[in-house]
């Protein structure tokens, strides 16, 4: 099914562009949501006229998402999260933690514009921000432990092996007196 969406929809497509979708999905949300419309031919040259005529608006569109997007140049952003011991996080770094880190840095910027996968480990990840159709920035997101379980491990490690020796060393005792009872009677 062809249509012609209305506005953008991150991952299918953005505002005038003409757009093939299942059938199901354009008639069951698209449509009756009024994010797009059918694109007959007469819809089609209707748009074409239309972007004639908004030529030099988009032109001035862009020219803002491509000056917000230079705001964003050289941002990079450090989030802490609490870790488990294995080093999984207890939940996850999504779109919208990222809006709330560089709302903190004084940029205003919607969730719904962000992609990235949810994080689930430490690491270093990077976050897709798309002002425009043809203006995507990419921002480097490093996610740090809150709660530093590298600290912890070691002690546990070390200790390991002493309850080995301790039980290794029972063992031989036992044996030791084993043997020794036997040669007594």
């Amino acid at each position: 099914m062809e249509l012609i969406l209305k506005e953008d929809i991150i991952g299918l497509g953005y505002k005038n562009d003409i757009v093939n979708v299942k059938s199901g999905y354009g008639r069951n949300y698209l449509i009756p949501t009024g994010k797009a419309i059918i694109a007959s031919e007469s819809a089609k040259k209707v748009l074409a006229e239309n972007l004639r005529q908004q030529a030099h608006k988009l032109a001035a569109q862009k020219a803002a998402a491509e000056e917000r997007g230079n705001g964003l140049q050289g941002v990079a952003l450090t989030i802490a999260a609490k870790v488990s011991s294995t080093g999984q996080l207890y939940g996850s770094v999504n779109a919208a933690m990222v809006a709330e880190e560089l709302q903190k840095l004084g940029h205003d910027i919607d969730r719904k514009i962000i992609t990235m996968k949810d994080i689930k480990k430490v690491g270093e990840y990077v976050a897709l921000v798309h002002f425009h159709k043809e203006v995507t920035i990419e921002v480097p997101v490093t996610v740090v432990a809150e709660n530093a379980p590298e600290e912890e491990a070691p002690v546990v490690v070390e200790e390991a092996p002493v309850a080995e020796e301790a039980v290794v060393e029972e063992e031989e005792a036992l044996a030791e007196e084993a043997e020794e009872a036997p040669a007594a009677e």
